[in-house]
């Protein structure tokens, strides 16, 4: 078992945490509230899971756990998208939030398909 915390994917999950919440303490809360709540767990759904799954002894299990952060991962891109085509957030935050999380996702992905060979 390694140290999750020494994971680039952990650690780019940590940074997109960040991310989504400087991205909502400047937004308006009467039109972001509930989609505020949402992109807040699945950020940090991203890198907790990528942690849990790290503890994990067998490689399906591993990998399961990887899944549960890429399906985060793409809830949290289509909230951002959301806030994108409402344009509810500065747009330069928000293509920054969706670059830094497909390359989450092809991490993840790419770390996934190391767990099947």
């Amino acid at each position: 078992m390694k140290d999750f915390k020494k994971l680039k994917m952990w650690q780019k999950a940590m940074d997109i945490a960040d991310m989504v919440f400087d991205l909502y303490e400047e937004l308006p809360w009467q039109k972001v509230a509930e989609l505020k709540g949402q992109s807040t767990r699945a950020a940090i759904s991203i890198a907790s899971n990528i942690a849990e799954g790290n503890s994990r002894r067998s490689e399906k299990d591993k990998h399961r756990y990887m899944e549960i952060a890429l399906g985060s991962a793409f809830e949290l891109e289509t909230q951002t998208l959301t806030l994108q085509r409402r344009k509810w957030a500065p747009k330069i935050q928000v293509e920054d939030l969706l670059k830094a999380i497909d390359e989450e996702q092809k991490m993840l992905a790419g770390f996934m398909t190391k767990l099947h060979s």
